[in-house]
């Protein structure tokens, strides 16, 4: 490969300029170079040079002129400059010694050798040079290309010292080998074993930044498979590691329900790159390890494992900090809904169930349902494909009783302060009552969800309650507001 032909962008030959107008050493490194090799694209460019990463960006953002952003982070030694949909990062060249309780390194100037040692893996240290007298060259020490050809994670120094000095790294190493589908060398696996528990002085938000990168990969199983055989798994996340294992009495067992969670959020992934849904998907069966209860006829069950699950979300996103906002009660409806479409499928597929679904998903509903077509693991492939045929009856009634009904995210046609006004009442339980029963009648069928249907139904209600109208209009006195519970 002519690495030139990758760097022939006016930004590179502006870059090149700088450094040799500065007297610099200049080399594009990291990602960049790597995502060449891998035909992959990327904006982001990651500038290391022999000096002031900050002085040569701000050249650079002149030379660019107008349209050009320049911010300099003096505390880190970096400087950012914007130009149209490109970013390009400059650092001086460092070399970097840590103490054992901190990720935060003694920085120092440095060679490029310095600053390719300190580097996380062998594929993100390659350099190329920038500068016209050696511009396109590659500077690969460590094998990086022969580890990209391999397929291969590798740390380029010893292992144990690359983690121990920064343990994000391993989290890292895991997120790099999914991302790409890669495997972790041998030796760079033994040391994630080995320095596991340095994991604990990463900040959570770090570590879920990793995970949500893990999760938005094509094959998300890989990365937790992998955090669960080092034994990273356990100290970041036990709740999952709790849905392991299969335990068998009288002959009968259960599936593994973390192989299985597995084998869903993969199934999610290839139909939707949604965060939060797959979120979702992977906590859908996390209340099972605490409903998991035998029974002499039905075997092992799991019930209301899904409302547990759904109690549980909130404890889980605090401590992890994913966002406590509306992501997260999205992760918790689908958590606590996604035994509904089954039960519904698996049974007489009834317009008021179903009424009673899309009323409670919402605009989640086709969410919900590719969770739920992507839970069917089942190794029986006629029951599989009924439940997969069921779901698609499910879908269709769906799809026309919302077209009929309006169900969903509907509010009932009468509401508290109408209730209130026709029988002069202050807020009390009636008022609660009334209301239920008119949202009953309409996702059950028994009234279409229109004002008048509605209120007629009200005062039949109401007159079964005790209570009396008092403030009726006219054509309501007349009875031309239908009071038949069967209208419609």
């Amino acid at each position: 490969m002519e690495l030139k032909e990758h760097f022939t962008d006016k930004i590179f030959k502006l870059i090149s300029e700088t450094a040799d107008e500065l007297g610099m050493e200049c080399y594009v490194v990291g990602g960049y170079v790597r995502d060449i090799f891998l035909n992959r694209p990327s904006k982001d460019v990651d500038v290391v040079v022999v000096g002031s990463g900050i002085h040569m960006a701000q050249a650079f953002g002149q030379k660019l002129g107008r349209g050009a952003k320049v911010a300099v982070f003096k505390n880190f030694g970096t400087a950012q400059v914007k130009y149209h949909d490109t970013e390009v990062e400059f650092v001086g060249a460092r070399k970097e010694s840590y103490s054992h309780d901190s990720r935060k390194p003694v920085v120092e100037d440095g060679t490029l050798e310095d600053d390719q040692n300190r580097r996380d893996f062998t594929i993100n240290a390659m350099a190329v040079c920038m500068n016209k007298a050696r511009f396109g060259e590659l500077v690969d020490p460590f094998g990086g290309l022969d580890d990209l050809k391999e397929r291969t994670v590798r740390t380029p120094l010893d292992p144990d010292i690359t983690f121990s000095d920064d343990p994000l790294r391993m989290m890292r190493c895991i997120r790099f080998a999914t991302q790409l589908n890669f495997y972790i060398d041998d030796e760079t696996f033994s040391a994630l074993e080995r320095n596991k528990e340095r994991i604990r002085i990463i900040s959570r938000e770090r570590i879920a930044d990793e995970l949500n990168k893990i999760l938005l990969s094509p094959v998300p199983s890989k990365g937790f498979i992998d955090l669960d055989r080092c034994g990273l798994l356990a100290l970041i996340f036990p709740e999952l590691v709790a849905l392991q294992g299969v335990e068998v009495r009288n002959g009968r067992g259960h599936k593994d329900n973390f192989y299985h969670t597995l084998e869903v959020v993969d199934n999610i992934a290839k139909v939707s790159d949604n965060l939060w849904l797959r979120w979702a998907t992977l906590l859908h069966d996390i209340g099972k390890p605490r409903t998991k209860r035998w029974d002499s006829r039905a075997g092992w069950t799991f019930h209301n494992h899904n409302f547990v699950g759904e109690k549980m979300i909130p404890e889980i996103f605090r401590r992890m900090k994913l966002p406590m906002n509306e992501k997260m009660k999205y992760v918790q409806k689908l958590v606590g809904l996604h035994m509904r479409p089954i039960v519904i499928a698996d049974e007489e597929v009834t317009d008021s169930a179903v009424r009673r679904l899309l009323f409670e998903a919402g605009d989640d509903i086709d969410d919900l349902m590719m969770l739920c077509e992507a839970d069917i693991t089942s190794k029986n492939e006629v029951r599989k494909r009924r439940f997969l045929d069921n779901f698609r009856l499910v879908r269709q009634k769906l799809k026309d009783l919302e077209e009929k009904d309006r169900i969903r995210n509907f509010q009932p046609p009468v509401d508290g302060e109408e209730i209130m006004h026709v029988f002069n009442l202050q807020p009390c339980r009636e008022i609660g009552n009334l209301k239920s029963a008119i949202k009953d009648a309409i996702l059950d069928g028994i009234i279409p969800n229109e004002h008048d249907a509605a209120f007629g139904y009200m005062l039949e209600k109401a007159e079964a309650m005790g209570l009396k109208p008092v403030n009726l209009s006219v054509s309501q006195q007349r009875g031309d507001v239908e009071t038949d519970m069967c209208a419609g």
